[in-house]
């Protein structure tokens, strides 16, 4: 892996459940771990039809390197911040195991 390559600031944010002063739970996303990535597009952009609507559906590859932090990342817990867009992880590849990188795609998260 070329460092140079890793140019590009990402932040992992994690799930978690916050109660606040009348004892209601609330999902909120918090800033996990910031590093460096390489973002490729390869993970394409797609155009799909949603009650009626066209939809882009811009999807990214992340590679980086291995880090303990990041060898807990799945796909239900945990979501990738990129230039100020949210990012749903799809899938997380650890790259053989071999503890050197680690390929996360994702898609673009919609709001509705």
């Amino acid at each position: 892996m070329k460092i140079s390559l890793l140019n590009e600031r990402v932040t992992f944010e994690k799930n978690t459940t916050v109660v606040d002063e009348n004892a209601n739970h609330k999902n909120v996303w918090e800033e996990y771990f910031s590093c460096y990535a390489y973002a490729d597009s390869s993970g394409g952009s797609k155009e799909q039809q949603t009650a009626g609507v066209i939809v882009s559906d811009i999807g990214l590859v992340f590679t980086v390197r291995y880090c303990s932090e990041l060898s807990v990342l799945d796909s239900t817990h945990y979501r990738v911040r990129f230039q100020n867009e949210a990012y749903n992880i799809k899938s997380v590849d650890m790259m053989n195991y071999q503890h050197k990188s680690i390929k996360v795609t994702c898609e673009k998260e919609r709001r509705e």
